[in-house]
């Protein structure tokens, strides 16, 4: 098979016929664990989000809640059941995925592949962008940036062409030095445009990704397959993923934004993993445990070594930001 781009090859083997985003049959999350299959309590922290920025927007008629990436419907579905009353009539929930819509989906959430327009609400993209496909330059012995090309059966890559100007523009600004670059402009594309069909609310990534003082010099390029760490052969068989350079994507859209890791957001929202006081125990057995049970999943979403580390990335468009999140 000849080799082609690595941006090339990860589109077909994510997004083609039979890949691994695509095909009928399995879900992402056996594959890999997001927080939002780790714990209800992320959906939990979200909700209080929607409600302050609801607050802000005065309350609209229709709120707009629109999850890019929504894999399997999993976060809609959650968020669904937390929402008081009167939010709830409210609330338009759409889910943006290329896959087929899940059997048994609620009704209430739709399904669509592309980003709805003039959106009042909040945009959340949880774990999307990492998947957005993308170039990969590295030198060769005489020091030029060519393109990594790649077979699709085997994941065997060889140098090919000299770096494209666009690609160069961006390393310039955003990766400079030596090493293996992830070019990671369609990322910041596609957050862009994303982001551009808010007319008023605000819009959520949450990514691992680095920024341009911590960038790996051998890059993030990996595969997931079984809840596995697997080398990432774009054959269609397993996820494909690179970390995401979360600042020039926040750069890419132009307005302010707030970065901050996981674990601060989630604390400022509420989850600081604590354990129960042991006197609960005594005095309610079953409260003690449900409240352990509690803590152990918010220590997994806030834990610095995992889920904790990933960003958040946060814009306001029309309202004031510091009403939002932290």
């Amino acid at each position: 098979m000849t080799a082609i781009g690595w941006r090339l090859a990860m589109q077909a083997a994510l997004y083609g016929s039979g890949g691994f985003f695509v095909r009928p049959s399995g879900a992402p999350a056996e594959h890999f664990r997001t927080s939002v299959h780790a714990s209800p309590l992320f959906a939990g922290a979200l909700l209080r989000v929607i409600e302050r920025l609801d607050a802000a927007l005065g309350r609209p008629k229709t709120f707009d809640l629109v999850d890019v990436g929504a894999g399997r419907g999993e976060l809609l579905t959650t968020v669904r059941t937390l929402l008081p009353g009167d939010l709830a009539e409210r609330v338009r929930m759409v889910a943006v995925e290329v896959a087929p819509r899940p059997d048994g989906l609620d009704r209430a959430i739709r399904w669509r592949r592309d980003v709805p327009e003039n959106i009042t609400g909040l945009l959340v993209a949880t774990e999307w962008l990492d998947n957005v496909p993308l170039d990969i330059v590295d030198a060769d012995e005489e020091g030029r940036h060519r393109k990594v090309l790649v077979d699709r059966a085997t994941g065997t890559e060889t140098l090919g062409a000299p770096a494209d100007p666009a690609d160069l523009f961006w390393m310039s600004r955003w990766w400079p030095g030596p090493g293996r670059v992830e070019i990671g402009w369609p990322r910041d594309t596609a957050w862009a445009d994303a982001v551009d069909s808010i007319r008023r609310g605000a819009a959520l990534c949450v990514d691992y990704g680095h920024r341009r003082d911590e960038r790996p010099p051998l890059g993030t390029l990996t595969g997931f397959r079984d809840g596995r760490q697997v080398p990432p052969v774009p054959d269609g068989s397993c996820d494909v993923t690179a970390h995401v350079a979360m600042d020039a994507v926040a750069a890419a859209v132009g307005t302010p934004y707030t970065l901050v890791r996981q674990r601060d957001a989630l604390k400022a929202l509420g989850i600081d993993g604590a354990r129960p006081p042991l006197d609960l125990a005594r005095t309610d057995p079953a409260a003690y445990l449900r409240a352990l049970a509690a803590a152990g999943s918010a220590a997994e979403l806030i834990d610095p070594a995992g889920l904790g580390s990933h960003w958040w990335l946060f814009h306001s468009i029309g309202v004031p930001s510091e009403t939002m999140l932290l």
